[in-house]
């Protein structure tokens, strides 16, 4: 016989006050990089996906199951989930560990889960109204949550994959929202990325960029801007904007073509995982190789690294803007769509560099940066200094330097 659990009444969302030290930690950016609605729209993203996964685990009928301790591998067997769902699976789990609802036991390296308590009623409709009187524009990350949650009941029961629903052609229109610069949840780690870049690159005196999964060419449009502002446009001698997809390529190159008529700019496909010498892209030929949110989706992390190295100068410099981990296994928001996509989760682990699918560490993308032959590796910001202070802060950028 079950046992009635206590129930937890909904936590009220309250914003507290940024901590002072991060200004500190963040001196050497604009202060427009991370302002304060950017702080209050991700502390709400991170509640709102915890209420959206407190909803999914309901109706998948999950939460009924958790009267003692279950893997997500028994879970996926008692209710008929395809094995590829158990990463799924765990990351909504973990989300309501945050809670305290969910506690979890790891034994011989597998993580067990039991219910011991109800979670509140999910309070999406009222969180959603607090965010988009944060930002209006927070509405293209609440949209693409939604459709992604909504998505997750066909992919637990195998009758659709992630690809599949997310690239309809009404995900796309919610895509192309999501990568906008309005968007300033996403948005900063072009900001942070064209900051980071630029800086490198003043000291340069030609300037030939490969930029990498360029997708609508939003991170493109901010590292021009940027360049521009810092009065380095005239040294540019050849910017190549590598996307595999055909439409958000056509796309990104009328923008930019009508934008900047009288610029060295290119477009061609680059497929990552393969050999980017037999895709045109010959070595030795970059100052900088450039990517935003891209590189942790390669399938095979270091081959890909290192094909970026080859392409760059002696000296040239590979600069990434990514969504990082805080912590090893701390869930984020932006996962929640990203975990149902094939290509986010079916990648080469490796124990010290690669030890999950998805976003990674700082640590992590440090030691990969090494073994592929990087030097003067380093991550901006101080992100391990500012996860002391802010465990949200998710965006850094990683730069490496090919030996000269």
């Amino acid at each position: 016989m079950k046992v009635a659990l206590r129930s937890v009444a909904a936590p009220v969302f309250n914003l507290h006050p940024r901590d002072p030290r991060l200004a500190r930690w963040l001196e050497d950016y604009p202060p427009s990089l991370f302002s304060e609605s950017l702080y209050q729209s991700i502390e709400l993203m991170e509640r709102y996906s915890i209420d959206l996964a407190i909803d999914l685990l309901a109706r998948l009928n999950v939460l009924e199951q958790l009267d003692r301790l279950r893997s997500t591998r028994d879970l996926c067997d008692t209710l008929s989930f395809p094995s590829r769902f158990r990463s799924t699976l765990g990351w909504l789990l973990e989300r309501l560990v945050e809670t305290g609802c969910i506690e979890a036991q790891t034994e011989n390296a597998e993580r067990s889960y039991r219910l011991i308590c109800s979670p509140w009623q999910p309070q999406c409709a009222e969180l959603r109204a607090i965010a988009l009187e944060i930002d209006s524009a927070n509405a293209a990350t609440l949209d693409l949550l939604d459709y992604a949650a909504s998505l997750y009941p066909l992919v637990a029961v195998g009758k659709q994959n992630g690809e599949q629903g997310l690239f309809l052609p009404q995900g796309i229109a919610l895509w192309l929202n999501y990568f906008h610069n309005n968007n300033l949840t996403y948005a900063v780690n072009n900001w942070l990325g064209a900051v980071v870049a630029t800086n490198y690159l003043t000291t340069r005196s030609r300037l030939r960029v490969l930029e990498v999964g360029a997708g609508a060419g939003s991170a493109s449009e901010i590292l021009l801007r940027y360049l521009n502002e810092r009065g380095l446009l005239p040294r540019l001698e050849r910017y190549l904007i590598t996307e595999p997809n055909a439409f958000f390529r056509r796309r990104g190159q009328r923008r930019l073509s009508q934008q900047y008529p009288n610029l060295p700019l290119e477009w061609g496909t680059l497929d990552m995982n393969l050999p980017w010498e037999t895709q045109g892209i010959a070595r030795g030929e970059f100052d900088l190789v450039y990517g935003v949110n891209v590189l942790h989706v390669a399938k095979d992390l270091l081959f890909s690294l290192a094909q970026a190295r080859d392409a760059l100068a002696p000296g040239g410099c590979l600069v990434i803007s990514e969504c990082v981990r805080p912590y090893l296994n701390q869930p984020m928001y932006p996962e929640l769509v990203f975990q149902i996509l094939d290509s986010f989760t079916d990648v080469d682990i490796d124990p010290e560099f690669r030890p999950n699918p998805g976003f990674l560490t700082a640590d992590h993308w440090r030691h990969a940066f090494k073994r592929a032959g990087f030097e003067h590796t380093e991550v901006k910001p101080e992100l391990d200094g500012i996860r002391e202070i802010y465990p949200h802060f998710f965006t850094g950028a990683i730069c490496g330097q090919r030996k000269t």
